[in-house]
């Protein structure tokens, strides 16, 4: 079982005193990638205008836009609700990057109450993230958001 309190913990040591968005969504991503098991994407999607445009990763390359309402992080950022899909397949409108997904979660990312971005992890698994994984992901967008928004 993942130990969300530690990756929090570590995410907290690494965005204390950094000013700088892009460098602490580059250092979240790389640290889910080396702490989450199962999983073949992990990055970020930032909101302009409705618009999701690509931000910093881990994993293949990916969709560079994906419009608010469409597929499984523009649900997100439309709904600004986590969405936890055991498989992606059966998503209505489900926008397939990386043929090798099977399950995804989305985590919407909130400035002053709007979706600024979403944290999206994909599994090659069908059913990998659990209500156990929201909870503890949701934990982990809020030590960001306080670090990119004070």
């Amino acid at each position: 079982m993942i130990d969300y309190d530690s990756l929090c913990a570590k995410l907290s040591a690494l965005t204390r005193d950094v000013p700088y968005s892009i460098s602490n969504l580059a250092n979240a991503a790389a640290l889910l990638w080396q702490e989450l098991p199962d999983i073949n994407w992990a990055g970020f999607y930032l909101a302009d205008n409705n618009l999701l445009y690509l931000g910093p990763f881990q994993g293949k390359p990916a969709c560079i836009e994906i419009p608010f309402g469409k597929g499984v992080c523009g649900t997100a950022a439309a709904e600004s609700a986590t969405q936890l899909v055991p498989d992606v397949h059966a998503f209505p409108g489900h926008i397939a990057c990386d043929s090798a997904s099977n399950s995804e979660i989305v985590v919407p990312i909130r400035k002053d109450g709007a979706v600024w971005g979403v944290l999206d992890i994909d599994s090659p698994h069908f059913g990998r993230f659990t209500e156990f994984d929201r909870i503890g992901l949701e934990k982990f967008v809020a030590i960001l958001e306080k670090a990119l928004f004070g």
